[in-house]
């Protein structure tokens, strides 16, 4: 996951178009920025572009995320810090930031007045923890990224404010950056190479720029329908201030005037250790789940099955079959709500009618999947060996598959058959 995405396969735009592959190349030029006009990039519908290539609001977000590539590239030169050659430059303020809280956290942590806690800013910090949680998974992942599901404009502020709590990137780099993770995982494309070791895949990545491929291939991805929604705009427009005021200063407030929790107390309790802890838990995806466990989808590719993840990360574990199936809303097929709390959430909204096509896979698809390209660990089948290629991801049904010039993650060859690739999908009546 980014800080905390997906192929061309399963790369999605607004509901409202259907784009074709010449129409997506049309859409950039050398340098990967929207060209001008009708063929702007941005979904449409009755001809009519759901936003404007003259929105301001769009400009500033092309602007502020734009990089020169060509002499990113050029400078692009690792640094030596007492005689450790780095692959890459480091970012000194971000490896001074986060050792700084970490260093701050463990201060914390064994200085804690613990005569002095609170029933109630424990309960608080927990209730937060899965606030925060839920607009990392069943926000920027699950509905921005990869589309699984569609909600209402109430449930997508809902989602935007949650996520803005957790104090990460912007929604905009998070799923760019994600969806470039799926498409090329385990390649110098994507931003938190598990190969590259646990340090890197959890936070390294974080403390040194990017390689060049991954800028080269995220601004290849289509991100006309995270453009196109009010909601996303209105968050990277504001973004600084909202992150500030979700992330750290209402949770801070909150404890001091409802319940008369001293400040530093509360400040510890929700800017330190409630953020430490939702930053590595959703680190955790990217480095322990790329690294331990089981694959009974697919072992031909890094992502494991690690319950101790889905655990802490709110159902985000289920690493494997997730790579596997981007597109399904519960990201998983094991596991109940309690290893699984983001669906259990998603599903509570769908009742309420705020969310819905809900998408998965058709349990045949899934079975005949694990039967020929899993590692033998899955309950329902024994250990057994097939000599198949394949895609590391199955094809969401709902999008078209558009030809890149790159494979993702450790394939070869054929995809599976997209008429045996069916998704279910809640609708409530």
């Amino acid at each position: 996951m980014g800080h905390l995405s997906m192929s061309d396969r399963s790369t999605t735009t607004s509901v409202e178009t259907s784009t074709t592959q010449t129409e997506l190349k049309s859409r950039l030029t050398a340098n990967g920025k929207s060209t001008n006009g009708a063929a702007s990039g941005f979904p449409t519908k009755n001809g009519q572009p759901l936003v404007s290539a003259v929105d301001g609001e769009v400009k500033v977000i092309e602007q502020k995320h734009h990089v020169d590539l060509e002499r990113y590239t050029k400078n692009f030169k690792g640094d030596t810090v007492l005689g450790i050659k780095f692959q890459a430059p480091l970012k000194w303020g971000n490896i001074i930031m986060i050792t700084a809280l970490h260093i701050f956290f463990v201060y914390a942590y064994v200085t804690y007045p613990m005569r002095r806690l609170k029933l109630y800013s424990v309960l608080y910090a927990y209730i937060m923890g899965g606030v925060v949680g839920f607009g990392v998974t069943g926000g920027a992942h699950r509905y921005w990224t990869h589309r699984s599901f569609k909600a209402n404009l109430p449930m997508r502020i809902i989602l935007m404010l949650c996520f803005t709590a957790a104090g990460q990137n912007s929604l905009y780099d998070w799923v760019r950056d994600h969806r470039v993770h799926h498409k090329y995982s385990e390649t110098d494309a994507d931003p938190h190479n598990s190969n590259r070791g646990f340090f890197f895949a959890h936070v390294g990545w974080l403390m040194m720029y990017k390689h060049p491929e991954v800028l080269k291939r995220g601004r290849q991805l289509d991100m006309s329908d995270i453009l196109a929604d009010p909601v996303v705009r209105f968050h990277e427009k504001y973004f600084i201030p909202l992150k500030m005021l979700c992330c750290f200063i209402i949770p801070t407030v909150i404890p001091v005037y409802f319940w008369g929790e001293e400040w530093y107390l509360s400040f510890i309790m929700q800017c330190v250790f409630r953020y430490v802890y939702s930053l590595n838990f959703t680190w955790s995806v990217n480095s322990a789940a790329h690294l331990w466990g089981t694959r009974p989808y697919d072992k031909r590719i890094n992502p494991r099955e690690n319950k101790i993840v889905s655990f802490v990360a709110m159902g985000e574990g289920w690493h494997n079959y997730h790579h596997v199936f981007p597109w399904d809303y519960k990201a998983a097929e094991l596991g109940k709500y309690s290893l699984n709390f983001t669906t259990m959430i998603l599903d509570g909204f769908a009742k309420l009618g705020w969310c819905w096509d809900r998408k998965q896979p058709s349990k045949d698809l899934v079975q005949r999947t694990l039967d020929k390209y899993g590692d033998g660990t899955h309950p329902s089948t024994a250990d057994s060996h097939h000599d198949h290629h394949h895609m590391p991801e199955v094809p969401d049904p709902e999008y078209p598959c558009e030809d890149d010039d790159a494979e993702s993650s450790s394939t070869e060859s054929t995809k599976l058959d997209e008429n045996e690739n069916q998704s279910t999908k809640s609708v409530l009546a």
